[in-house]
Formats: structure tokens, C-alpha cells, sequence
């Protein structure tokens, strides 16, 4: 590339001092975002705005991104855009292509914003919202949106390799193969829970069926147009797609009422089959045709929500009725979920603050689409900001529902009953207040014939979403409209993780793969696209169906997995992360990535550890075992068990989770200790140890003459 072109770019840093301005503009920024921390934190017993909440959230992330993810970038990282990525050098028009930043962005955050960000924070909620507010902002800055991004450049510099594949190149062959069996088997568990979300958000309505289902034939054409048709006009195709997905929603609502809504009206049975059909060919179609362009697509969806969301609490400015900190915060026996706040509250919330999900999005599909390196920043960091953002307007839209009615939804429907006397006397127990015609009212105006232990958090979601907008947009007669709308956008959010996330499983196990057979590591020999893509929808696919046939089989034998899974996946990426940093020779930007990966480990191994060991059968799976087994000795039959039969499953289900934690603490363990090793080994002989990085290869693709701040950090 002639250096003239480059040569603005290598000066920034010399130019990039703030004018005035910018400093005061900045200054603006922190101190309104101070003020609303301190009214959040020194709120004692009275309500406050929800306004508050945004404000300090949004003040937080922006100077998070301009100043802490700069300095990564520029002095930890320090991208190259004279550097060829795997996209430019590999690329097959499958699974490497050189993607608009714009498009890579929306496919990206929409990949990685699935269930987590919508339901965990629902959930925590029980804790109180500060809690849950300030691992969310504190959690990505720091910990979330850092992985991301360290994980996709360190990817992105080794041919778009998966976590598994860069910890058995990075770390060694033990250490290496307990990373790729935990991360692919872990995988299988979050696909299969992701995918029961979508199925039980989608059974029996016509309305979400047909809208989703529309963005499939919305995202071919939009993939051909953007690359056959009218190469290039990223805007043009935009404004089609979402004109077309609006008409799609609307369109929905029609299809709801009238005589095709049969049609649409789909048994879970039915929808396993259809995400398993649909997740093999958007993991072995080219990534430009269907899964990039349905990805963006619905990334306007979802981000035009939250924001619809976000200026509706600053129009409606709704009250936080929820406590600051519970006292369920303290005392660990919350009716929505047994634990105390340390270690539980991190596990629950996971995406929207740390998320190991997204360390298989970040080193799967992102780094092979990946245009120019200094975009990592953008799409890595950016793209988990904005993740944590939809958190945290999930968490006020659980916070200003009134207290009784959200125990009322979350609570076990042991404890609630079935009637509306029932759950307003044990929500009277739990030391709230909700009248039984308060319940049954709360149901009708979203058309719904009861709300009574709707647990899991997407309908408690939807029925706070359907409050505020309610409240901006069309009164108390237009709840049931956003309760169902908000119930379809909770699918479309979470079945783009899905389909993603079965593409990074193919190339996981092919990674796997390649290491016994080298044909069947490469992503672009065919045979092993299709036959890695089948066996991974094969495997989540098996365990959705059973959860959707059996309420106590399947996934849901694993669902109590899912959260200590996931931020053990963190565990690992950020091991990765430090083990490079440090093998690089940048020992002294290590705590970027080591000082999450402390925090991150001692809340995986001391959840863990409770897991196991417990005697509360609450909260301790072979405590669990152990009442659930005296009780058949009794011949008793304990909720949510229906007959002994069911009785013995849930014994089998404790113990198979108490392995297999046990399991997964042991290979994290020997992940960690390795990295620790060659860490050490790195220390103590500098330059000894090499990376795997991948060749330097001048690009070819023309570096913008103005790069600005995203070039700052060019080979400093």
C-alpha cells in the first residue's frame, strides 16, 4: 500500500488531542452521568424515575467507548489496516467475505443478543435494580464488550479460528483439548435452550410465526440485491429491508385475525422441526445470501425497539417500583431463584454485562467477515455496548411493574397455586400486595387468560415493554397489542442467535475435526460443511425436541445448566485472551483481560462449588437428588413433579447436572492451570514462546485516505 495513503492514519495519534469543545462536550457527559449515578445510589426509600437509570447508563457507555475501548485498541491490541484479514485472504463466498462495517455491525449484535440480555436481567430484578444496574454497566465495560473484542482481533489475526481451536494452539494439547470438549459441549446446551425460548414464544401464534418467517425471503433478497444486483448500496438495501419487515409486522397482525391464522398456528412440535430445518441451511448457505443480510435486518428490528423503548421511559418517565436491593439480595431465598446475590446475580445476568456466548460469535462468523482490523473496535466493543443497553431497558420494564404482580408472574407455580386467591395470598406471604382482581384484570388487558407463574422472564418482559408503550402510544387499549408484539420481538431477537450460533458450532466442530482428519478442518471443503452442520443441529436438536415433548426432559434437563455453562465459556476466552497477550510480550496490558478473568472465575467456581456441595436443595443439585429420593421412598409427590414417574426424572436430572458441573469446573480448571503455565513459561524466557498468528499480508483493499480515529492505532 504507498505510504502516502497511510500516512494520515500514522499521524493521528499526533493530531488526536481534544479541542476545547470536544473536552467540554465530554465533561457535559460525565457529569450528567455522575448525577444520575448519585441519584440511584443514594435513593433511600423513596421512588425515583427510570429516566435516572438511562442517563447513567448511557453517560457510561459513552465515555467507556470513547476513552477505554480507544486505549485497548491503540495500545494493547494495535490494529493494522495495511494488514490483509482472513476475509480479504481466504475468502470463499461462503464463509469468508470482506462485509460492510455497517452490515457486520448488525450482524454481530445480533448474533450475540439473544436470550440473555431480554431474560436475565427480568429475572435478577428480585434483587433489586441497582444490583443488576451496576454489574451491568460496570460488567461490560470492563469485563463483556473487552472479551468481544480481544477475542475477535486475536481471531481475526489467526484465519478466523474458534476458541477451542486457539486455546489448543495457544495454551497446549491438554489444556487445549479440555477447551474444545467443554466449548463444543457447552455450545450444544445453549443452542438447545436459545432454541426452546424461540419455540415457546412462537407456539400457537400466528402473529410472531408469520413475521419471523417472513424475514427468511426478506433476507435473500436483500442478500442478492446487496451483492448481485445493486453491489455496494448498503443504504438502498437498507431502507427495502425495512420497509419490507415493518409490512411484515404489520402484516402479522392481520395474519392473526383472519382466516389464515391456521396456517400459521404452530404446535411446538412442529417449530423444532422447522428451526432444525432452518438453522442447517443458514449454517451451509454463503454467509452473504441469507445469515449476514437476516442478521442486519433484524438488527433494525431490535434496535429500533429498545430505542422505542428507551424514549418511551423518557416520555412516560415510569417510576422504579422495585426495591434498590431486595432483601432477597441478602437472605438467598428468592422465590424467583434460589442464591444469594454473590455469586447468583452474575450468573443470571450474564449477556448484557460478561457473556462467553459471545466469545464464539467473536472468534466464529464475525472474524471471517471482518473488512479492515481497525473495525474490531466498532463491531467488537460497539456491538456489546449496545447489547448491554437492551439489558438494561430489560431490567426497568421489570422494575416499574407493580411488585406483586411480577412475583405474581415468577414465582414457582408451587408456591402461587392456580387460581388468582391462591397467588394473592402467597404473594401476600412473600411480604407484597396484589388483589386477585388486580390479577385477573392485569391478564385481560393483554388478552391473556392468566399471568399466574408465566416464569422464565420473556412474559414478565412483555407485559412490562406493553405498560410503557402503552403509556405513549395509544392508552390502556393498546396493552394487548404490545404484549404480543413485544412477545414476537422477543423471538425474532433470540432465533438470530440461534441460527449464528449453529454456524459457529460447525466450525467448531470442524476445528475439532481437523485435528484427527485435516481434510475436515477445512471451512471450505463441502462434505464437511454439510456433515459438521448436520451433526450439530442433530445434537441440539435431539434436546429440543424431547424438552418440547417432555416438561421434564431434554433441554429442560439441562436448562439449570445454562447460566454457570455460559460464564464458564468466559473463563476460557479470557484465559485465551491473557495467555496471548502475555506469550505476545505484553505482559504489562495483561490485566486488561486478567483482572476479568479473577472476577469471572471466582463467581463460576464458587456457583459451582454451591452447586455441588449445598445441602440447600434449592440451590445444591445432589441436595436436590436427595429430597426428591426420599420423598419416593415416601411415596410422595413433590412440585414440579406430577407422579412418581416424574419423580424419578428429577432425581436423574440432579444428578445429571451435578456431574456434568462437575465436570465443567475440572476442564476449566485445566484450562486455566495450562494458561497459567505457559504464562509463566512466557515470562520467564521472553520471545521463547511464539503465537500462531497467521502471516502478514498486505491488503489490497484501499485504506480510506481520512481514517480518522479508527486508524489511531495503526501499527504504533
Amino acid at each position: 500500500m504507498p505510504e502516502t495513503v497511510l500516512q494520515p492514519a500514522l499521524e493521528a495519534p499526533e493530531k488526536s488531542r481534544m479541542s476545547p469543545r470536544s473536552m467540554l462536550l465530554w465533561a457535559v457527559v460525565a457529569l450528567l452521568g455522575a448525577v444520575a449515578w448519585g441519584v440511584l445510589a443514594l435513593a433511600r426509600g423513596e421512588k425515583i424515575s427510570a429516566v435516572w437509570l438511562v442517563v447513567a447508563a448511557l453517560g457510561s457507555y459513552a465515555i467507556a467507548y470513547r476513552f477505554y475501548s480507544r486505549f485497548i485498541a491503540r495500545r494493547v491490541l494495535q490494529p493494522d489496516d495495511r494488514r490483509a484479514t482472513p476475509a480479504e485472504r481466504l475468502e470463499d463466498g461462503v464463509d469468508f467475505h470482506p462485509t460492510d462495517k455497517r452490515v457486520l455491525l448488525g450482524h454481530h449484535f445480533a448474533a450475540i443478543a439473544g436470550a440473555g440480555p431480554l431474560v436475565g436481567p427480568v429475572l435478577a430484578a428480585q434483587m433489586g435494580y441497582l444490583p443488576g444496574t451496576l454489574w451491568i454497566v460496570a460488567g461490560v465495560i470492563f469485563a463483556g464488550a473487552v472479551q468481544d473484542m480481544v477475542v475477535l482481533f486475536l481471531s481475526m489475526r489467526r484465519d478466523g479460528k474458534s476458541l477451542g481451536q486457539m486455546a489448543r494452539d495457544e495454551i497446549g494439547r491438554v489444556g487445549g483439548a479440555a477447551a474444545l470438549i467443554a466449548v463444543l459441549v457447552i455450545m450444544i446446551i445453549l443452542l438447545g435452550v436459545l432454541a426452546l425460548v424461540v419455540v415457546n414464544a412462537l407456539a400457537h401464534s400466528p402473529w410472531g410465526t408469520f413475521s419471523v418467517a417472513m424475514t427468511i425471503p426478506i433476507a435473500l433478497f436483500m442478500g442478492f440485491w446487496l451483492h448481485r444486483i445493486r453491489p455496494g448500496r448498503v443504504v438502498e438495501t437498507s431502507f427495502i429491508g425495512v420497509a419490507l419487515l415493518l409490512l411484515a409486522i404489520v402484516g402479522g397482525s392481520w395474519v392473526q385475525n383472519s382466516s389464515l391464522a391456521p396456517a400459521f398456528t404452530l404446535s411446538p412440535t412442529t417449530l423444532v422441526f422447522c428451526l432444525i430445518g432452518y438453522g442447517f441451511v443458514a449454517s451451509v448457505l454463503p454467509v452473504w445470501m441469507l445469515l449476514a443480510p437476516r442478521d442486519y435486518l433484524s438488527t433494525f428490528m431490535k434496535i429500533g425497539t429498545i430505542g422505542l423503548l428507551a424514549v418511551g421511559v423518557v416520555v412516560a418517565a415510569p417510576v422504579l417500583r422495585a426495591d434498590a436491593v431486595s432483601d432477597f439480595a441478602t437472605s438467598g431465598a428468592g422465590p424467583v431463584f434460589a442464591g444469594s446475590l454473590f455469586p447468583f446475580l452474575f450468573i443470571t445476568i450474564a449477556c448484557g454485562a460478561l457473556s462467553g456466548f459471545h466469545a464464539l460469535v467473536s472468534s466464529g462468523t464475525t472474524p471471517k467477515l471482518i473488512r479492515k482490523e481497525s473495525q474490531v473496535r466498532l463491531i467488537g466493543y460497539g456491538a456489546m455496548l449496545m447489547e448491554s443497553f437492551v439489558a438494561i431497558m430489560a431490567l426497568i420494564a421489570a422494575a416499574t411493574l407493580e411488585p406483586g404482580l411480577y412475583y405474581a408472574m415468577n414465582a414457582p407455580a408451587g408456591l402461587l397455586g392456580t387460581t388468582a386467591e391462591s397467588a394473592s395470598h402467597a404473594v401476600a406471604g412473600l411480604g407484597f400486595t396484589i388483589t386477585p382482581d388486580q390479577l385477573t384484570h392485569a391478564a385481560r388487558a393483554v388478552e391473556e387468560q392468566s399471568l399466574i407463574a408465566r416464569s422464565g422472564g420473556a412474559p414478565t418482559l412483555a407485559v412490562g415493554m406493553s405498560e410503557i408503550f402503552s403509556g405513549v402510544f395509544g392508552g390502556t387499549a393498546m396493552k394487548a397489542f404490545w404484549y404480543h408484539f413485544a412477545i414476537m420481538f422477543e423471538a425474532l431477537f433470540i432465533l438470530t442467535t440461534v441460527d449464528a450460533g449453529t454456524r459457529v458450532g460447525r466450525f467448531m466442530l470442524q476445528d475439532l475435526l481437523g485435528n484427527v482428519w485435516k481434510p475436515a478442518g477445512r471451512v471450505n471443503w463441502k462434505p464437511g460443511i454439510w456433515l459438521c452442520s448436520a451433526l450439530v443441529v442433530a445434537a441440539w436438536g435431539y434436546f429440543l425436541y424431547t424438552g418440547a415433548t417432555d416438561p421434564l426432559g431434554g433441554i429442560n434437563q439441562l436448562f439449570p445448566l445454562f447460566g454457570i455453562a455460559n460464564q464458564l465459556l468466559a473463563a476460557i476466552a479470557l484465559a485465551v485472551c491473557t495467555t496471548v497477550l502475555v506469550k505476545s510480550g505484553k505482559l504489562r496490558w495483561a490485566w486488561v483481560t486478567g483482572i476479568p478473568l479473577a472476577w469471572v472465575v471466582a463467581i463460576t467456581f464458587t456457583a459451582g462449588w454451591q452447586k455441588i456441595f449445598s445441602g440447600d436443595p434449592r440451590v445444591g443439585f445432589f441436595a436436590q437428588r436427595a429430597k426428591y429420593a426420599d420423598g419416593i421412598d415416601a411415596g410422595q409427590v413433590l412440585a414440579p413433579a406430577k407422579t412418581l414417574d416424574d419423580m424419578h426424572t428429577v432425581v436423574t436430572n440432579s444428578t445429571v447436572d451435578g456431574v456434568l458441573i462437575t465436570v465443567f469446573l475440572l476442564l476449566v480448571a485445566i484450562v486455566i492451570v495450562n494458561a497459567g503455565v505457559v504464562c509463566a513459561r512466557a515470562v520467564r524466557a521472553p520471545g521463547a514462546s511464539k503465537t500462531t498468528e497467521a502471516p502478514y499480508v498486505e491488503s489490497r483493499i484501499d485504506v480510506p485516505e481520512r481514517a480518522g480515529e479508527e486508524l489511531a492505532g495503526v501499527r504504533s
